[in-house]
C-alpha cells in the first residue's frame, strides 16, 4: 500500500447508507489514503459505527453534520475542513458502493497530471442499471452542453470525480444553491465557466438490490424538479455570460 498523500483525499458524503458505508470506506482505504467520511445527520446509526472505525485508522476521518443538508452541503463542509488541512484536490465518491475504488489509482493519477483540470467519470453502465436512470440524465447532459458551449461534460450526474479543491468552494460559498441534489451537475457547469477544464474517463456503476444492502435517496419527481430549475437558473446566466464564454472558445481553437 503507497504512502498516504499530502495532496489528495477521498471525500465521501453519507446519508443513511447503512452498512455499505462502511465497506466502501474500507474498499476505498485500502487502495488510497486518507479517506474523509462526511456523515450528513445520518440516524442509522452508521455515524457510531463509522467513529469507531476511525478510532483505529489515522488514515480514515468522520465528520459529522448536526442534520441533513444535502450532498453538496457536505461536500462543502469537506472541502472547506480539507482545504484547512493542507489538501488541494479531493475525489468525490458516492457511500453506497457503486463507484468502482479500482478507477481510484487512475483518476487521481490523471489529476496529480492535470492539477488544474477536473476529472469526471462517464459512467458505464450494466443491464442492471435502472432505465430512467440511464436515459433520463440525457436531457441534463445535453442542457449542460448547451451552457457550457460544448465544454465537454461527459456526463453531469456522475459523483465519482476530482476536484481542485479551491476554485470549487470558492464557486459553491458565492452563491446558496449546489447544495442538493443539484450539486453534480451544476458543479461541473460552473467550473467549466470558471475556465477549470473537465477531463473524462470511463467508470462502471454498479447499482445494488435492497437485498444486498442497495440504498436510494433519489425520489424521480423531487429530483427531476430540482434539475429543471437548475438548468432554468444556468441557462439564463449562461446567456450573460455568452461573450466571456464565446471569446474562451474562439481562443482555445
Amino acid at each position: 500500500m503507497s504512502a498516504p498523500s499530502r495532496t489528495h483525499l477521498i471525500l465521501l458524503p453519507s446519508y443513511n447508507t447503512g452498512g455499505r458505508v462502511l465497506q466502501t470506506v474500507w474498499d476505498a482505504r485500502r487502495i488510497w489514503q486518507p479517506v474523509w467520511v462526511v456523515v450528513d445527520g445520518s440516524t442509522d446509526g452508521t455515524l457510531e459505527a463509522l467513529r469507531a472505525l476511525a478510532r483505529d485508522d489515522s488514515q480514515i476521518r468522520v465528520l459529522a453534520l448536526p442534520r441533513n443538508q444535502g450532498k453538496g452541503a457536505a461536500i462543502l463542509h469537506g472541502l472547506r475542513q480539507a482545504e484547512a488541512a493542507g489538501y488541494t484536490h479531493a475525489m468525490t465518491m458516492d457511500a453506497d458502493g457503486q463507484h468502482p475504488t479500482d478507477k481510484i489509482r487512475e483518476f487521481m493519477a490523471a489529476s496529480a497530471a492535470n492539477p488544474d483540470a477536473f476529472i469526471l467519470g462517464r459512467p458505464v453502465f450494466d443491464a442492471r442499471a435502472p432505465r430512467v436512470r440511464v436515459h433520463g440524465r440525457k436531457l441534463s447532459n445535453w442542457c449542460a452542453e448547451l451552457e457550457t458551449l460544448g465544454a465537454g461534460i461527459g456526463d453531469t450526474l456522475y459523483g465519482f470525480r476530482v476536484y481542485p479543491i479551491a476554485p470549487l468552494r470558492e464557486i459553491m460559498e458565492r452563491q446558496p444553491w449546489m447544495r442538493r441534489f443539484d450539486f453534480d451537475a451544476e458543479a461541473a457547469v460552473r467550473l467549466c465557466w470558471r475556465g477549470v477544464r473537465p477531463i473524462n474517463l470511463a467508470a462502471p456503476v454498479r447499482y445494488f438490490r435492497p437485498d444486498e444492502g442497495g440504498v436510494s435517496h433519489f425520489r424521480y419527481l423531487r429530483d427531476n424538479a430540482v434539475l429543471t430549475w437548475m438548468h432554468a437558473r444556468l441557462i439564463l446566466e449562461g446567456l450573460v455570460r455568452l461573450p466571456l464564454l464565446l471569446a474562451r472558445r474562439l481562443a482555445s481553437r
